[in-house]
């Protein structure tokens, strides 16, 4: 639940007035213009940034509570594709959260990490070093990573960018397989035909929030002008939705 959420940096505020209760299990599409605010809300509820106002709860706990149980998919471009490790390596950060940093993971974390990289077609790859993966294949990595976190609560920023049909449906289905276990999936995504087939309910934010909501009754021309403006052709017609089994 978020209540209340403003996040700012310095004295600049970027998000206000979020006010959304999502329940478990379910697929949120987090849209909006580019600066409407989508990563730093990401971000906030992830725990890399600091509310200016407001709380977020999962369920009747604090989100802190959570610990390792949230898995946060960044966009590539914040990611450092040269550094030294391996996508193997990349998967079992996934598992640290959980362990404690003190302890070292052990045969049944590896075989976890190499379970999750078979799922998402990349088994036997693990060795690889991340830079030597195509765009597609380096976003599965990381949804690798979220897998073996056993989350709660997934948060993918942009993960539909520049990836090819092979790697979307992918994601569709593992997206699908988070629902299906009762793990909510919150994604910020420009692709608003992605939003219309895969999810359940739709946040619009533009610096503040417009709506939440199911997406049958949210996802409308309505919403989409007041979030986007002149930035968005809107159809007038009814969308078809596929709700997740």
């Amino acid at each position: 639940m978020l209540s209340g959420v403003a996040i700012a940096y310095g004295h600049n505020l970027a998000v206000c007035d979020v006010e959304a209760s999502i329940p478990p299990g379910s697929v949120v599409g987090l849209i909006g213009p580019n600066g409407s605010g989508k990563s730093t809300l990401l971000k906030a509820i992830a725990g890399s940034l600091p509310l200016r106002e407001g709380e977020i709860r999962f369920g009747e706990r604090p989100l802190r509570e959570l610990s390792g149980r949230v898995a946060y998919v960044p966009q590539r471009e914040e990611v450092n594709w040269e550094f030294p490790v391996t996508a193997l390596d990349v998967v079992m950060m996934g598992r640290y959260r959980r362990l404690g940093w003190l302890r070292w993971p052990g045969r049944a974390d590896r075989a976890a990490a190499e379970a999750a990289l078979e799922a998402l077609g990349l088994g036997g790859l693990g060795h690889r070093h991340i830079s030597q993966f195509s765009g597609g294949q380096q976003q599965r990595i990381f949804l690798a990573r979220a897998m073996v976190q056993e989350p709660e609560l997934v948060l993918l920023d942009e993960p539909f960018t520049g990836v090819d049909v092979q790697n979307r449906a992918v994601f569709h289905e593992q997206i699908r397989a988070f629902a299906r276990g009762g793990v909510t999936v919150l994604f910020a995504t420009h692709d608003l035909d992605e939003v219309r087939a895969t999810t359940t309910h739709v946040l619009l934010l533009n610096r503040r929030m417009v709506a939440f909501g199911p997406t049958p009754e949210t996802f409308t021309p309505q919403n989409l002008r007041a979030a986007f403006g002149g930035q968005v052709a809107v159809f007038e017609q009814v969308p078809v939705f596929e709700r997740l089994p």
